[in-house]
């Protein structure tokens, strides 16, 4: 069965970003295209779990660091390389906050309660907003690698395979564990719900 045209140019792109990543590897001055194009997006990524511009910088930095370093231990296994990147991202966060102690960030877009919930899609904005606090609640006493699964998957939207790849894990293996958390966020969410 021959390839759809979208699935055509996806692997294109990634054959071409692999070519780039060959020639960062073989010269690191190179490596610049592949860091103008990431930056803003690990950056971000950042941002939304630490919520400080400052420290967002300089682990961005960290992560671009590190990503030079071992860009000859990279290699192309059909994914996106800003996957490997968000990978090394993850693991700067859960290192800056283990050294630091700190307590993770959960900085997001909340209304998609009634998806977690299972609750009708129509509330006053005071039901609303008392569902976001019910949430915000159950998101903050999950564990750092259970946070981050939630906040790829259902506040960046991110598909499963690259999921996996960040988490360097079987695709599989990232589905079952979303969906085991899911369950049990529904669960904590159906029993704060008031009578």
């Amino acid at each position: 069965m021959p390839s759809q045209p979208s699935q055509r140019i996806e692997e294109e792109q990634l054959l071409a970003e692999w070519a780039e990543v060959q020639a960062a590897q073989a010269d690191p001055s190179r490596f610049k295209p592949l860091y103008e194009r990431y930056y803003e997006r690990i950056f971000r990524y950042l941002l939304r779990r630490s919520e400080d511009e400052s420290i967002t910088a300089d682990l961005c930095s960290q992560v671009f660091l590190k990503a030079l370093r071992r860009l000859g231990q990279y290699q192309y296994r059909g994914l996106p390389f800003s996957a490997w990147l968000f990978r090394i991202a993850a693991n700067e966060l859960k290192l800056f906050y283990r050294q630091n102690k700190r307590r993770r960030v959960v900085s997001a877009d909340l209304s998609i309660y009634g998806e977690l919930a299972d609750e009708p899609e129509e509330m006053t904005a005071q039901e609303q907003a008392e569902r976001e606090a019910e949430l915000r609640r159950v998101l903050s006493r999950l564990k750092p690698g259970e946070l981050n699964l939630i906040e790829m998957r259902f506040f960046e939207q991110r598909p499963f395979a690259e999921i996996a790849a960040i988490l360097d894990v079987s695709e599989a293996t990232a589905k079952m564990r979303t969906y085991r958390l899911l369950g049990r966020l529904k669960t904590q969410l159906s029993t704060l719900k008031r009578p």
